[in-house]
């Protein structure tokens, strides 16, 4: 999965007549835009600080690609073999992040916020290339990519250099509900988490995603409307799947969570599903921290070019996973 350059971004389709093959069509031409060097203008220039390079994690029937970020300097940095020297060092806190986007997107959108992070934390920082939702690929599918590759990494954490005392889920948009429900299991299963970054998280898969305020408020922007919101729905969802099992809004109990930072920005169709789970997992008991940037929109942490309050959402994550891990 090499980088390209000197590619177009594609034209916006008309969402509610796509049909599938022009999905697939649309997003490969889109994410070949995203990975390209056209776009660093919009997402952003990488911290030189920080390693970046592709490999593949076998899980289950499948292999998946996940791109791992690595500080530059320090006894886990370039070159190193982590703990595997034997000489017992602890490894690096482990990010695991989950990219936005659902139907569309790429782990090489996010290189300038985890890149960052992976150099001045520092820390192991693995974003997964989950399978992106299609006709044939449900929500459902890009959770468990979420959750496998957490559980692959934390019981290989030697050969990762990470130590799987200290780590946390970062997710963005749709991946933001991946990391959330990832959170969820987590602590059903033992598997421990340090922290959680949510950053404008889509959390709520029901027919009641589209009732929310901000919706209303903000039925279009530049980056997300509600075009985008049904297909997202339609594909999540599909007949015979329960739609709250998707919905961390909905959980029956939020209770003894990692510690959560939710990020809201306010010009944002999805705005009150992170403001709702914030309340939701104070009251569960799960300390929470909502932070809102004001006239930020959906996705603003991935065009760091086009958005001046992203550089302070990166800074207040920083911040925020230095303190928890």
């Amino acid at each position: 999965m090499s980088e390209v350059t000197a590619v177009e971004r594609p034209p916006e389709p008309d969402w509610p007549a796509m049909t599938a093959e022009e999905l697939v069509a649309y997003r490969d031409a889109e994410n070949r835009f995203r990975a390209s060097s056209a776009a660093r203008p919009f997402t952003g220039d990488p911290d030189p600080g920080a390693t970046m390079e592709w490999q593949t994690v076998a899980l289950p029937g499948r292999a998946l690609p996940v791109r791992v970020y690595r500080p530059v300097a320090g006894p886990y940095g370039e070159g190193s073999e982590g703990n595997r020297d034997g000489v017992g060092r602890p490894g690096l806190p482990l990010v695991l992040h989950i990219h936005g986007g659902a139907f569309v997107g790429t782990a090489v959108q996010s290189d300038w916020v985890n890149s960052h992070l992976a150099a001045q934390l520092p820390a192991v920082v693995v974003s997964v290339e989950h399978r992106l939702l299609d006709q044939d690929t449900p929500l459902s599918a890009a959770v468990e990519d979420g959750w496998d590759v957490l559980q692959h990494v934390v019981r290989h954490a030697p050969q990762w250099g990470v130590d799987p005392a200290r780590t946390a889920v970062f997710g963005e948009s749709c991946g933001g509900l991946i990391s959330a429900l990832a959170a969820i299991r987590a602590r059903e299963t033992d598997l421990h988490l340090t922290a959680q970054v949510l950053v404008n998280p889509a959390v709520d898969v029901t027919e009641a995603m589209l009732d929310h305020d901000s919706v209303t408020e903000h039925p279009r922007t530049p980056t997300l409307g509600l075009p985008q919101l049904r297909l997202f729905q339609r594909l999540a969802v599909p007949p015979g799947t329960d739609p709250r099992a998707l919905s961390p809004l909905y959980a029956d109990d939020l209770d003894g969570l990692a510690p959560a930072l939710v990020v809201v920005p306010t010009h944002d169709p999805v705005a009150d599903h992170g403001r709702r789970y914030a309340e939701r997992l104070r009251a569960g008991g799960t300390p929470t921290r909502l932070t809102e940037y004001p006239g930020a929109g959906h996705a603003f942490l991935s065009v760091p070019g086009l958005a001046p309050q992203a550089a302070a959402a990166r800074a207040e994550i920083l911040d925020f996973l230095r303190a928890a891990l």
